[in-house]
């Protein structure tokens, strides 16, 4: 718009990861809002993308989707002024939304530099656990902290970020942890060194994997056949532990890439905004190849 504000838009939408529809309202919303947290803007409101099955579900249902779709939306402090609606055999829903920033201060992928330490705001193995939801497999305990972590904005942490000021973020969706952190480090033309002890997952997540490999959505495996000639694995690595860090992820976290010595602001401003999963997991290092290094 000038040389000190810009406009920035965003679009998500994907099928039901949860039964109860205002649940995958409140979810989808987080999600379609995670884009603008990463790039540091400030989100303005909202239009609604729905596909509908009218003829097999009752409109009652997609009341509750744009319900929780509101309730999110207005959480974040924005309005869902509109939207659009298709028939479609399967429920699907997601919002554009449309938000505000200083062209300056735009954080992108690509700003990583060799020696940034890498702090995740969200714990890994939601795709793994909402897999094993759908087939029964994860007591009510279980799905209640996915669904906690999967419905909560990342505003906080955006906020406690920019207030820093950090070099590069992305948010850790369909692509995994993995494939983000690659697309990070070769659009900064670095390579990344991970330590998986220091990694957060939801701790159900590991004993899913290891009893039932049903458990492993399509997208995961994909994710990590698609990069296993850009990581660098220590033979105590397993291929669990690399499906994990694979895993496609619904409303994932944050991962910001800050200078070593903004590391311990950042970590403050984070614990005083009130973000429940703050990890160090690892740094940029020099790599002409983009190679992800991971070691226990």
């Amino acid at each position: 718009m000038n040389d000190s504000l810009a406009i920035v838009q965003s679009v998500d939408y994907f099928t039901p990861v949860v039964d109860d529809p205002y649940t995958f309202g409140l979810i989808t919303a987080a999600n379609s809002l995670s884009d603008i947290y990463a790039m540091g803007a400030q989100p303005l409101f909202a239009l609604n993308i729905v596909g509908f099955p009218s003829k097999k579900l009752p409109m009652d249902v997609l009341a509750e989707i744009l319900k929780g779709g509101a309730a999110k939306a207005a959480e974040a402090g924005i309005s869902v002024i509109g939207g659009h609606t298709i028939d479609d055999p399967e429920p699907k829903y997601g919002m554009v939304v449309t938000a505000v920033i200083n062209p300056s201060q735009v954080v992108t992928n690509a700003g990583a530099k060799a020696g940034d330490m890498l702090v995740l705001t969200k714990p890994l193995g939601l795709g793994i656990i909402t897999t094993a939801m759908k087939k029964g497999l994860v007591s009510q305990e279980v799905m209640s902290e996915a669904i906690g972590v999967m419905s909560t904005l990342n505003k906080r942490a955006a906020e406690a970020m920019v207030k820093v000021g950090v070099n590069a973020c992305t948010d850790i969706t369909g692509f995994g942890f993995l494939g983000h952190l690659h697309e990070m480090a070769k659009a900064s033309r670095l390579g990344a060194k991970i330590f998986l002890s220091d990694v957060p997952v939801i701790h159900e997540a590991w004993n899913l994997i290891k009893n039932n490999s049903g458990v492993v959505p399509g997208g995961t495996r994909k994710n990590l056949d698609f990069l296993k000639e850009d990581l660098i694995i220590t033979q105590d690595i397993t291929e669990n532990d690399l499906l994990v860090l694979a895993d496609a992820q619904t409303s994932g976290g944050l991962l910001i890439s800050v200078n070593e010595e903004k590391l311990s602001n950042l970590l403050q401003s984070l614990k005083k905004a009130g973000v429940q999963t703050i990890a160090v997991v690892g740094k940029m290092v020099q790599d002409d190849a983009f190679k992800l290094e991971i070691s226990k």
